[in-house]
Order: C-alpha cells, then structure tokens, then sequence
C-alpha cells in the first residue's frame, strides 16, 4: 500500500522486500512439489527476516516472493496469468480495486484459520471468503508543518477547506488513473459529496491550484516540502495526498530522528483502505498457500507489519508501535464506500476526473 520512503533504511533494518521478479522451472516444480509457495504482490510488500524464518521453520514452505509495480499493475498482471498464474497466493488487492480481481475469477474460496479474530468491518467478501483482509490505511492529506508555522496560517482540516483561498496553488496530488492514493483520493471526494458534487468540487479544486503527478514517489519526495527524504531542492507545496501513516515514518526513518514529526494528517480528508490476500484459483501449491494465508492473519506477522508496510493490522488485540499511537493513529471517521459502488462507477469516474483536471 504504502511506497517505501526511504528504501535504504528499510533494508537496514533487515526487511525481506523482495526475492526475485520472475519464476524459474525449477521454482514452478519446487512449488508444485508443496516444498515451495509463491506469493504474488506489490512492491511494497516486506516483512522481517526472522517473522518470516520463523513461519518457514514451523511450516517446513519456503517462501518465494515475486513483485510487480504497484497494486494496480500487480491486479492487472494477475488476471491476465490467472490460468497460468505465477504463484500460489497474492497479496495487495484493496478495495478500490477489488471487484476487478474478483469479476475476473482471481482466487479460490478460503476460509483463513484465525479469521474469527479479523474485525467484520474489514471482511468484504465475508460470505465467499474469496480474499482474506490483511491490513488497513488511511489515504489523507499531509502537511508540512513548518510551512503553516512560518506563514502563521492554520493547516486544513477538511477537504472544504482545501478549495479556500488560503489554500491555492498549495497542494499536490497523485493522477486517479496511474496512482492508488490518487484514485483513493477522489474516491474519498465521491463518498463526500456524492455523484452530483464530487465533479464540481474538483472544478473548485483545478481552479485552486491543485498539482496533479503521476505517482505517490513524484508527489511526496519531489513536489511535497515536508518529506524528509525529499529528492528536489525547491518542493514547494505544503499539502500532500498521502498516508496518515506517512508522519511516523518521517519520524523512524529520520536522519537524525526528530523529536516530533514534522508532518500532520488533515484529519477530515480521509479514505479508508482495506488490503486483501487471496489464493489463486490454479494455484500449483494450494495447501502452502493456504498456510501462508494463515501466517498473514496471525498475531506474529500483524504485529510486525506496522513498521514495515506502515499498515495497520486487522487482527483483534494487535498491538501497534507506539510511534503509530504517538504520531500516526489510524483516522477517527474516514470516508468508506461499499465495493460494489466502486466497482458500477470507478472507470466512468476516472474518465470523467481525467476530462475534469487534465485536461
């Protein structure tokens, strides 16, 4: 979900990211032979070596791990191998692309063990079990908060408040079409102000100054002015769509590590996202599949995703680091919409988005 900010340091502090980009005959067979399972995912996948060494032992799988771009590119990959499908389970399907996977026949009925301790607001697919819930976040907007101290002006609280006056030519955000936090973003302005209003709130918006690039990486590291791991010298736009989980990892991956974060969350400008894990319908390995489902949902790998995936886990009882609490709690009342919605209008309102502000 969350792009690395700072991949050096992630692989400092010993994350498994990813094993390899393409499959062997030899891996297919090793797989086949149940020795193996294969996960498919994004490249935002990662977990620690040892969470991982530890589920390898007591499972007696070894686990090969196969990226692939970000979560719409892994979706669309997905689907077009599913008779031949490179692995055995896929990780990184959310909501806002969920039908798409399960139209098209993705993954296989399966009820994960330990599925009882998942919260019900996360299971969307509850009655079919088709994908199993893994994580969530919130895709909000950022500030810098060095740029609303200096200019004594109070940061947004709301996405009305990001068409004042006060607000212009300040923010930058993703492209709907390319970008999972930009397509999560608008969705957010549709479950606000519904299909009559979200079309004349980006007008007020365009008229606002909103950036529109390409992906999350282009927005915060290079257009964003609070990013501290920021690549362009002269980022000049106070206001980001991101991650609320994006504060806390300024602070972790900071160098030297501030005392505060130096980001905030624009509590009002909030959508939920759910992420999903799946077993492929022709999946070679299903009994390793299947336990390495179970392994996502346990306790262990829950409670070590936070840091790595700068997700929150879905499990009861789960405990978050304290930088999280601290600097990154999860959105009070984020905007949240029914899948089958998303699914009757999200290609109609990227079209129409696209026509809106690009052109």
């Amino acid at each position: 979900m969350h792009t690395r900010m700072f991949v050096a340091a992630a692989v400092g502090l010993g994350l498994v990211t990813l094993s390899a980009c393409g499959s062997s005959s030899d891996d297919t067979a090793s797989s086949g032979g149940s020795k193996t399972v294969t996960l498919v995912s994004h490249d935002s996948w990662a977990v620690s070596k040892s969470v991982l060494a530890a589920f390898e032992k007591e499972s007696g799988y070894k686990v090969k791990v196969l990226t692939d771009g970000d979560a719409g590119q892994a979706v669309n990959k997905a689907i077009l191998t599913k008779d031949n499908p490179q692995g055995d389970v896929f990780f990184g399907v959310d909501n806002t692309l969920l039908s798409r996977a399960l139209d098209n026949g993705l993954f296989q009925s399966y009820e994960a063990k330990g599925l009882d301790q998942v919260g019900g607001a996360y299971q969307l697919d509850a009655g079919k079990h088709r994908v199993t819930p893994v994580d969530y976040g919130d895709i909000c907007v950022n500030y810098d908060k060095k740029y609303f101290t200096d200019h004594k002006l109070a940061p947004p609280t709301s996405y009305d408040d990001l068409i004042k006056p006060a607000y212009k030519n300040l923010l930058v955000t993703e492209n709907a079409a390319t970008s999972s936090p930009g397509l999560g973003f608008v969705l957010g302005t549709a479950a606000k102000y519904g299909d009559g209003g979200w079309e004349g709130y980006w007008k007020k918006l365009k008229a606002n100054g909103v950036q529109v690039v390409d992906g999350w990486e282009q927005a915060y590291n290079e257009e964003f002015s609070g990013s501290a791991g920021g690549k362009k010298a002269k980022a000049d736009r106070p206001l980001v769509v991101s991650y609320a989980s994006s504060p806390p990892a300024e602070v972790i991956y900071g160098d030297p590590r501030p005392s505060t974060a130096p980001t905030g969350v624009a509590d009002g400008t909030c959508f939920r996202q759910i992420e999903f894990a799946g077993l492929l319908r022709n999946a070679g390995n299903s009994k390793g599949g299947k336990a390495f489902i179970d392994f996502l949902i346990s306790k262990r790998f829950q409670e070590d995703m936070p840091l790595n995936m700068f997700v929150y886990p879905v499990v009861k009882g789960a405990t978050v680091p304290a930088e999280f609490t601290e600097y990154g709690p999860a959105a009070k009342d984020p905007e949240t919409m029914d899948p089958a919605k998303i699914a009757d209008h999200r290609d109609q309102w990227v079209k129409s988005w696209t026509s809106l502000v690009l052109k």
